[in-house]
């Protein structure tokens, strides 16, 4: 257990009672504010195809190549020879000895430089590694993950001092695990209420709070923490980052969290009970540590879409090979249209969902393009289209689908763990930004041209003045702006014919309907704005249609020019386009459904039943039932203090 301290200084840390614009402008001021390279997404979804920002398709450099893979080729090896995937599964921990196989290999350190002891591969391979280990074990594929793309290593090397590189980086390279601690117990997705307080004591910050799912927490070294900093005389205050030793006095995992997935997964709830953490182990100034968050999660968030795409191979692999010798009504079940039409989407899926992931991380290795939406949009629609896939596979599979793997063992058949990909791919849909926080982040950025110009006349705080002054600015640039969305290359029946090359299926017409839609998207985001202006923010439905659109649009893009590239690497590229062409031909669809429910949906209605189950005018409805649920509150007590509770803390060795 964690002792009492003796007096320090201390905060409440309960949290803070903010208003919704109050919460709102703190996530404001933490995003980057500026576009200082183009984006490919952010275009888009301006009405502006630049079809010329991803293509030709960058590639990585030889070299980068060559040590990728070899690395790749090492990996894959141990997962083969080292990782029991069922062991995992069934005693819900992965054994001391292969985390330390992956330390020897280099796993904890494939993202930071070699000067620091690391592997230094680019972000096209950390995925491509991400995908395969994960593919033997989920819960390796986030353990690594979460150390690396939104643990220490990360933060420390776009914002830490030279000296905290050369103090941490080696460790977290071979020996050390991170984890990410930010979400509390009343805290989520709502940083403004964030109660983990440090406050300053010489040269010294004390932390007092609890965080709660606490990814890697378990068994970490070393933590990235943030807590808030109080405002005081030569102190900005705010939220703020730190690397803190996980065996630090006052620290305490009160308990190791079990999930419906993903049981190998060390996430547990951590104490803070007046821990000493030196002011060099501060991150960046203080109040800088959502911008720290926020930006680290730019390309952190590829992460977990690379591993959804390791899924998808999966589902297809398992879906091919069982389809094909179980038969039904005198045909394997892969020949019946409504099973076949499962297979085509996952394949389809699988090829689109892989063409996003190689895109972006390559985009980002060359740092020409400001991918922060394209991240996002993959995280989106690779966490969404995962949990799909694993959907139609455990339908595929039928009662065998929903069995377990052990349990397929002991009666003499194969043992496929369908049902676990399901449980595993579902927090996918929550991890790193719920599919509802994605919407309302990638919307943000999506408008943020039309705030830029025009933000003041909807705000109504702005003065008369201001909104004024707005008005003028935003006549002059949809004067310019609008007119170009009338028309484009889009309705050329030539344009894009790079495209349909001889003998291959044509992608240029579905280019064309990317440009089209591109147009039609930014068109009705306007008229919304004009429609509902400062209400727009609250339009949560109507925004995200708008970014799933976006995200459909990008992945045709991202499918098609990575067909070309195959085409011309000579590397499948006939049967390249034919999955590109299949996969936007079902977008499209989706597309096409989207739009309609842009302005057709049950929104209005939505709102007012919502009303009356809040105020209890539905209860009658819930008759007839027993609730299972267990006694206690809703939201876990996190009242500073020592801890009651045996420390779980549990160092690898």
């Amino acid at each position: 257990m964690s002792a009492p301290s003796a007096q320090r200084p201390s905060a409440q840390t309960h949290p803070p009672k903010v208003t919704e614009r109050e919460a709102r402008q703190v996530a404001e001021d933490a995003r980057e504010q500026d576009w200082r390279k183009p984006s490919f997404a952010k275009e888009l979804f301006l009405g502006r195809f630049r079809l010329d920002l991803i293509h030709p398709h960058p590639l990585p450099a030889a070299e980068d190549v060559r040590r990728g893979e070899e690395f790749l080729a090492r990996l894959r090896q141990f997962c083969e020879t080292r990782i029991d995937g069922a062991l995992i599964e069934r005693e819900a921990r992965i054994p001391d000895e292969v985390v330390n196989g992956l330390k020897e290999l280099g796993a904890l350190g494939m993202k930071i430089d070699v000067k620091y002891g690391g592997l230094g591969l680019t972000q096209v391979y950390y995925n491509k590694a991400l995908a395969l280990v994960g593919s033997a074990s989920p819960a390796i594929g986030a353990l690594l993950s979460a150390h690396q793309s939104i643990g220490v290593p990360q933060p420390l090397k776009i914002f830490g001092s030279q000296e905290q590189k050369d103090t941490f980086l080696p460790r977290l390279a071979r020996t050390d695990i991170s984890a990410f601690l930010l979400t509390e117990p009343d805290v989520g997705s709502d940083p403004a209420r964030l109660a983990t307080s440090a406050v300053r004591d010489g040269d010294d910050y004390i932390l007092d709070g609890v965080k709660l799912w606490t990814t890697n927490g378990v068994v970490a070294d070393l933590l990235v923490v943030m807590a808030r900093v109080p405002k005081s005389e030569g102190h900005k205050g705010g939220i703020t980052a730190f690397v803190v030793e996980a065996d630090a006095p006052g620290i305490t995992v009160e308990h190791r969290n079990a999930f419906m997935g993903l049981r190998g997964l060390e996430n547990g709830v951590t104490r803070f009970h007046q821990v000493r953490v030196p002011a060099a182990n501060r991150i960046g100034p203080e109040g800088a540590g959502l911008k720290i968050a926020l930006t680290t999660l730019n390309t952190g968030r590829l992460s977990l879409p690379a591993m959804c795409v390791g899924s998808g191979k999966w589902c297809l692999k398992i879906a091919r090979e069982w389809s094909a010798v179980r038969e039904q009504w005198g045909r394997p079940v892969a020949r019946h249209e409504a099973v076949g039409a499962k297979i085509s989407f996952i394949a389809a899926t699988t090829f689109a969902l892989e063409a996003v992931v190689d895109l972006s991380s390559q985009m980002a290795d060359e740092d020409r393009n400001d991918i922060r939406i394209e991240a996002a949009l993959a995280k989106l629609y690779g966490s969404e289209m995962g949990c799909l896939m694993a959907d139609e596979l455990v339908q595929i599979r039928g009662g065998r689908g929903f069995e377990t793997a052990d349990s397929l063992a002991a009666r003499g058949e194969r043992a496929v763990p369908a049902e676990q990909m399901l449980r595993d791919m579902r927090i996918n849909r929550i991890f790193e930004g719920s599919t509802e926080i994605m919407h309302l982040l990638i919307a943000r950025e999506a408008v943020d041209a039309h705030l830029k110009v025009a933000g003041d006349i909807i705000d109504p705080d702005k003065p008369l003045s201001a909104k004024a002054r707005a008005g003028a600015n935003a006549a002059g640039f949809y004067a310019k702006w609008l007119p170009k969305l009338v028309a484009g290359p889009g309705q050329l029946p030539g344009a894009y014919g790079d495209f349909h090359p001889s003998g291959h299926a044509d992608l240029s017409g579905h280019l064309r309907y990317v440009e089209r839609a591109s147009r039609k998207l930014a068109r009705s985001t306007f008229y919304a704005m004009s429609r509902w202006q400062g209400r727009m923010e609250t339009k949560q439905g109507f925004l995200g249609r708008i970014v799933d659109i976006g995200a459909e649009l990008f992945a045709m893009s991202a499918a098609c020019v990575r067909a070309e590239l195959l085409r011309t690497e000579g590397d499948h590229g006939r049967e390249a386009y034919q999955l590109a062409d299949t996969f936007c031909r079902q977008s499209r669809i989706r597309v096409e459904e989207l739009f309609t429910r842009l302005w057709s949906n049950t929104d209005d209605l939505d709102r007012r039943v919502v009303d009356g189950v809040l105020s209890g005018t539905y209860t009658w409805l819930e008759d007839g039932i027993i609730d299972p649920s267990g006694d206690g509150p809703w939201i876990a007590d996190a009242t500073p203090g020592p801890s009651v509770r045996e420390n779980a803390h549990r160092p690898i060795r």
